[in-house]
């Protein structure tokens, strides 16, 4: 008998104020170091939205609501069938005391405009449009241990 293929799945979620034109941004130092949105793994036996809400309020201190989702990334490894999932999303609706730093790193807001230009963790610059554009609603790629397809966008 095979082993099952392991699935990961994630969140990501763009915060964004309005009145500002700013995103909340973390500059992650543990695992996807970089600039990046924050957000975590899903748990088992919770929705994909109440593990964004969760996410967020350990790693922000911020409450938030509203969740749109943007789209999906999804890796698959066609050597040992592994699936890793990020559920992407966005909102402007957010209430609390943001953080000034967490485990996972610094959290500060940035003008979403300014974003392509800073030190992003690998792969977000590629994702940017699924936040702020409404481009795609899934990127797809291939891994294994020897090499990594770039997302094909959709």
């Amino acid at each position: 008998m095979f082993p099952l293929p392991n699935v990961v799945m994630t969140n990501m979620c763009m915060i964004y104020d309005p009145t500002t034109y700013k995103v909340l941004v973390q500059d992650r130092i543990k695992s996807w170091k970089g600039i990046a949105f924050p957000g975590g793994h899903i748990e088992d036996g919770e929705s994909i939205i109440d593990s964004t809400i969760r996410e967020i309020k350990e790693e922000t201190g911020l409450t938030i609501s509203d969740l749109k989702l943007c789209g999906i990334v999804y890796w698959y490894n066609n050597a040992t069938g592994d699936r890793y999932l990020v559920f992407s999303y966005r909102t402007e609706v957010f209430s609390g005391q943001l953080l000034d730093k967490t485990e996972e790193g610094r959290l500060f807001w940035v003008d979403k405009n300014e974003l392509s230009s800073l030190p992003l963790a690998e792969g977000l610059k590629e994702r940017l449009p699924l936040f702020l554009d409404n481009k795609y609603s899934e990127g797809f790629g291939i891994w294994n241990e020897h090499h990594q397809t770039e997302l094909k966008w959709q």
